[in-house]
């Protein structure tokens, strides 16, 4: 692929990688110009987000649409360029908006949306209206913390029987929001969330050979623990790809901010696990249950979190060795992504990655591009081209 990313001086493979990345977000940018694409491909092209209920055709509604701004935020701070800037606060501005409007936010996933658009606007230009709109989101969130279970409801109205007490693992990604309140506020409850929150994860979610359940229940009113169940995983006794990845990475960052050094371990256990599980290219079938020759549609997005994940790990890990290992392992899994996965010409596809699975028991992007792999994946190379990067979770 052609590239106007100047790679002259620097001709590692990761950086021609950001040039080809950087022309998918351009054209996508004029694509739909402050309107917002689907949360997968269709057919390798990106279509505008269907309309649904009040939510007219391209609205910023559902928990994917902040990847996209992300993807603006980590384009502009490689590039420089204007453009990148100029969309990325426009489709923020639509984040304030969003949360003053109070549309679509029964979700713990108010930590994916505020995190990767309102927070970088802070991070990086002190942007005091998307300050009050994350802390806004946060506090939402923790109106979803519940006692005495001490965990944050995933889905849903609090009232809602079928999701009252139910957490996911991709929970442990939306607490770096929290995390981050905390700091700007010194109010201890956000970190007091955050500790008991992840601190049921590690003591619940995982099994007996460090797999993970998807999604867990709790008593609400008691708080006992009562059940693992998958929700996008191949049954209820597998380990969902992207699950096992968002463990490596949400321990990772919740370690960071607890101090837990059992939260550590977690991230490793659930390391560990992934990879004696992947395929010989080291892209994960969408589910870990399996095997190298079973034909099941790979899930590059998985690949790309996890990948984020280990460069984490390698910075957080005290032992010289196994933080040596986390680098080896994302470099070796990114440049896999980057030789395979991605379009092999300008123009293939609206997406950076390619061959990614959304919800396969659905039916939902199977074998596409996904706003969420897109966007670790640039990430990912951000990490790899730039260790002093301040990531915005």
């Amino acid at each position: 692929m052609s590239s106007t990313f100047d790679t002259t001086a620097r001709a590692a493979p990761e950086e021609r990688a950001i040039g080809d990345a950087l022309d998918i977000v351009r054209a996508n940018i004029a694509q739909f110009d402050g309107l917002y694409p689907d949360d997968t491909t269709t057919a390798g092209r990106y279509k505008l987000r269907p309309a649904h209920g009040q939510f007219s055709l391209g609205a910023n509604r559902g928990w994917t649409t902040s990847f996209w701004t992300g993807q603006q935020w980590l384009a502009w701070e490689i590039t420089g360029e204007e453009r990148f800037l100029e969309s990325a606060q426009r489709y923020t501005a639509d984040f304030e908006r969003r949360i003053r409007a109070g549309e679509d936010l029964d979700t713990h996933d108010l930590g994916f949306l505020a995190s990767l658009a309102s927070v970088p606007a802070w991070r990086l230009r002190a942007d005091e209206s998307a300050k009050a709109t994350a802390l806004a989101a946060a506090e939402l969130l923790m109106g979803r913390f519940l006692e005495p279970a001490g965990i944050i409801q995933a889905w849903g109205d609090l009232s809602d029987p079928n999701q009252r007490g139910r957490t996911i693992i991709d929970s442990l990604m939306n607490l770096p929001l929290l995390t981050w309140a905390g700091e700007q506020t010194g109010d201890p409850k956000f970190a007091d969330a955050v500790r008991r929150h992840s601190t049921q994860l590690r003591e619940n979610i995982f099994r007996p050979d460090d797999s993970t359940f998807h999604t867990f229940y709790w008593d609400a009113e008691t708080g006992a623990p009562l059940y693992g169940a998958t929700e996008q995983g191949a049954h209820d006794d597998s380990c969902w790809a992207r699950g096992q990845a968002w463990g490596i990475y949400g321990f990772a960052l919740n370690y960071e901010a607890t101090g837990d050094e059992r939260l550590l371990e977690s991230s490793w256990r659930c390391a560990d696990y992934f990879l004696d599980r992947l395929p010989s290219d080291l892209i994960p079938h969408w589910d870990l249950a399996y095997a190298e020759d079973s034909g099941a549609p790979r899930d590059s997005s998985s690949a790309a979190i996890a990948v984020c994940g280990f460069f984490e790990l390698a910075k957080q890990e005290h032992n010289p060795e196994k933080a040596a290992r986390a680098e080896a392992l994302a470099r070796r899994i990114l440049s896999s992504l980057e030789e395979h996965y991605t379009p092999a010409q300008a123009g293939d596809a609206d997406s950076l990655l390619l061959h990614s699975v959304y919800d396969l028991p659905k039916n939902v992007g199977v074998d596409e591009g996904t706003l969420w792999g897109d966007y670790f994946y640039l990430e990912a190379l951000m990490r790899a081209t730039n260790p002093q990067w301040k990531r915005y979770w």
